[in-house]
């Protein structure tokens, strides 16, 4: 065997002999006419007798053009799991080539021991081709109902970032993450490719990248098939990686395909296991070239050559249903038994259905099999966190307002403590703001994992930190989602604009979770949490740009059952949410919390009973006294709490007749009716809190219609009137930010005024000086550079 310069195969492996190759070959036709079968068949699926109309689906659903080359690659893995006995992971990258990953799960029999039905058998085989891309079925992509999956892939991206984040942690794994070269286009693929530089070669598993060039996305090339070949294995040795190269052509015999992917295989396997042996033995003195394989074959390999005179595989039409009028047409139709035909069946089934015997001891036995991996059920590996009582950490609040902190200072405290309780199973991951979060206490138990070159002036970077910062959010969510998936927790901390650049990657997730809580063996997994801050109202010094809450009313969207918003009002709530966080399962946690120095408003004992309901009446601010209130003032968010508390400050002073009741929101699904969210309030809990016909003056964290659309249904939801950011931002101080978006406690104090009835009549003099407060402070900001000192030190004095 040879190997030219950057890795190309051209010599017939001489570990694999003839019958090896015979019966790999067998195992991918079985595979391939499986996958078509999907495709195209409701019935006849072992074609004992010619094709009919009736026997194919009357819609064509599915993806051809990418499923024979997967096939093919998880046929020669389960050749390197059955040599030298390793546990792998396979990641699907290209997801619709959905077909290929369950035809493997079902000839392994993974398939059927998850859905019995779908038996090894003429009866299951019609089964499993009907159901696929079927009403009342599976669907088209590596989907939750797939085993063996972790990446459903029906969004390009994520493949590479899910795969280093299965292998954190895990130094007896192979991830295979194939790549389409479609998916190859994105930017989050692109920042993916930089996860070799943080992968410890002794503690972590190994990712074998395998680049799936087949020329073409949907219609048109793909950009790295198109380059010259030593630009694109310059680009990969750029990136720090050994260039492997398998290249097919239509036409070339199959058996030496399977011969020079074999020997690449062992080639590349034997350098693996070279680079974690001198690791283990600390030879290593620099990072490792870990390999990369570069699969180049054709798109729709083995399908139909040409239809209707035009030409398919090899070419973009091949992307998705090769023959798309086969009821309609007989000459498709007969070009598809054609086609089905040309894998022998006969050879590859046996009288009932099921595969051969020689097909069936392919496969690697039990865990071993990469549609059986525990690793793509992390639920199945899943242990609860050892997590220290976050009450050690609580603030000492000896009256409201008593005291000062900073919120996620304090947290990190608790952070550090958890890091160091489990040291191989939590990550805290982030775009480069741990300490800018406040959360730098955790630098006393460990560092910032990097495998790249060391200065003497860079402080808490090694390769074994279980921090994990990069400056891509797309890579440091893709890290935490695969680190969940195969059962491990996590916390991914964020400035909270800019957590809107995984919108997209959330939405993925939270239909990943929706859909596997409905199949019975998959286990639950960790949630995936998400702590904001560097929050809207604190980004004055940053300016517009960073200044934005809006990500809460993305994750609303989701399922109920799946999604939590929570807004702790100070440390020691925090303290008790994030708890609550860690210990949960099967959701999407997001907590807003502030890291600027602020009042701390409840002692140890209140804050965890606050927190346990999510929502309260602070007995304490107001002074309804059990009676019903003339107004109620209701607050989420930490700043929020704050402009309301020194609203009623104002309107003590002012007002003292006022009957006014301070209402404190945690937990922001607790707003929504029960029957929509298993956290909300029934209408006789709420009704108690917002008495209906008494107005209620709502200072929010977000955008203020969000908290209007949570509560439409309310009775009182027309006496509701919501302040919040309304998309008025700038470099300025922190309290003009509010009073650009007329969250200040003097336009609440009018707010007041103008809604609770009599009031605008009789107080029209102290409605014009809460203006004249705002225009006296905005001068002050604007002659000083900052805010005015009764503002900024302003502390309740009850």
């Amino acid at each position: 065997m040879t190997v030219t310069a950057g890795g190309t195969y051209s010599a017939v492996a001489s570990r694999s002999d003839g019958g090896e190759l015979d019966r790999l070959d067998a195992w991918w036709r079985a595979a391939n006419y499986l996958a078509v079968g999907q495709i195209y068949l409701l019935d006849n699926p072992l074609l004992t007798h010619p094709l009919r109309p009736e026997d194919i689906k009357p819609r064509l659903l599915g993806h051809w053009g990418t499923t024979p080359g997967l096939t093919f690659l998880w046929a020669h893995l389960n050749r390197v799991i059955k040599r030298r006995g390793i546990d792998t992971l396979f990641v699907t990258g290209p997801g619709h080539g959905g077909p290929a990953v369950v035809a493997t799960a079902w000839l392994e029999g993974t398939y059927t021991e998850r859905f019995p039905d779908v038996s090894r058998d003429a009866a299951g085989m019609a089964r499993l081709f009907r159901q696929f891309s079927f009403p009342g079925g599976i669907p088209s992509h590596a989907a939750p109902e797939t085993p063996g999956s972790i990446h459903e892939g029906g969004e390009l991206g994520y493949s590479l970032a899910h795969a280093y984040g299965a292998a954190l942690d895990n130094p007896g794994l192979l991830v295979a993450c194939v790549i389409g070269d479609g998916e190859a286009e994105t930017g989050p693929l692109a920042a993916s490719w930089h996860a070799n530089k943080f992968l410890n070669p002794v503690s972590d598993g190994t990712v074998l990248p395998i680049l799936h060039l087949n020329g073409y996305k949907i219609a048109n090339p793909t950009v790295l098939a198109r380059i010259p070949e030593r630009e694109l294995l310059a680009l990969l040795e750029g990136y720090g990686h050994e260039p492997f190269v398998v290249e097919i052509a239509v036409d070339e015999d199959h058996l030496a395909v399977h011969a020079r992917m074999a020997a690449a295989m062992d080639r590349i396997m034997t350098s693996i296991a070279g680079i974690r042996a001198r690791a283990a033995r600390g030879e290593l003195t620099e990072r490792p070239r870990w390999p990369v394989l570069v699969l180049r074959s054709p798109k729709g390999w083995t399908g139909p050559a040409v239809v209707d005179g035009l030409p398919i595989e090899g070419t973009w039409r091949a992307h998705q249903v090769p023959l798309s009028r086969v009821r309609e047409d007989p000459a498709h139709l007969a070009q598809l038994e054609e086609w089905m035909r040309s894998y022998r069946p006969q050879e590859l089934f046996d009288a009932e259905g099921g595969p051969v015997p020689e097909l069936r001891a392919l496969a690697p036995l039990g865990e071993r099999r990469m549609s059986a991996s525990p690793h793509a059920n992390g639920g199945e590996l899943l242990e609860p966190l050892r997590l220290p009582d976050f009450r050690k950490h609580m603030v000492d609040v000896p009256e409201p307002g008593g005291a000062t902190a900073e919120a996620t200072r304090v947290l990190g405290g608790w952070v550090r403590d958890v890091i160091r309780a489990n040291p191989s199973n939590f990550r805290l991951v982030g775009p480069d703001e741990v300490a800018s979060n406040r959360l730098q206490d955790v630098f006393e138990v460990t560092d910032r994992q990097f495998e790249g070159e060391l200065l003497a002036t860079d402080e808490h970077q090694s390769p074994h930190g279980r921090v994990l910062e990069v400056l891509s959010e797309h890579l440091s969510e893709g890290w935490l989602e695969g680190y969940l998936l195969t059962g491990r927790h996590g916390l991914f901390t964020c400035y909270e604009a800019f957590i809107h650049i995984i919108d997209s990657m959330l939405n993925q997730h939270a239909k990943w979770i929706k859909v596997s809580r409905s199949i019975p063996w998959r286990r639950p997994i960790a949630s995936l949490n998400y702590l904001l801050t560097s929050h809207v109202w604190r980004q004055d010094h940053n300016g517009f740009s960073h200044q934005d809450p809006g990500f809460i009313d993305h994750v609303v969207n989701k399922k109920s059952e799946i999604v939590r918003v929570y807004l702790p009002p100070d440390a020691n709530t925090l303290l008790s949410v994030m708890d609550h966080c860690l210990r949960s399962r099967d959701q999407i946690n997001v907590v807003v919390a502030g890291k600027q120095p602020a009042p701390q408003w409840l002692a140890p004992d209140a804050a965890l009973a606050h927190a346990s309901r999510g929502i309260g009446l602070w007995e304490w601010a107001s002074n309804d006294a059990g009676t019903v209130p003339d107004v109620v003032l209701a607050c989420c968010g930490d700043v929020p709490t704050l402009e309301t508390l020194a609203a009623v400050s104002l309107l003590r002073r002012h007002l003292p007749e006022l009957r006014v009741r301070v209402v404190n929101v945690v937990d922001l699904m607790r707003l929504q009716n029960a029957g929509e969210h298993p956290h909300g309030l029934s209408d006789r809990e709420y009704d108690a809190l917002f008495p209906p016909g008494t107005p209620v003056i709502f200072a929010f964290h977000g955008y203020p219609w969000l908290i209007h659309r949570l509560t439409y249904r309310r009775h009182n939801h027309e006496d509701l009137h919501v302040r919040g950011y309304k998309e008025e931002g700038t470099t300025t101080t922190p309290f003009d930010m509010l009073m650009l978006n007329d969250l200040d406690r003097f336009h609440l104090v009018a707010d007041v005024i103008d809604r609770v009835p009599d009031l605008g009549v009789r107080y029209a003099a102290l409605r014009q000086h809460m203006f004249d407060e705002r225009m006296r402070c905005r001068a002050h900001t604007r002659r000083t550079g900052e805010d005015a000192p009764d503002v900024r030190d302003w502390v309740w004095t009850g």
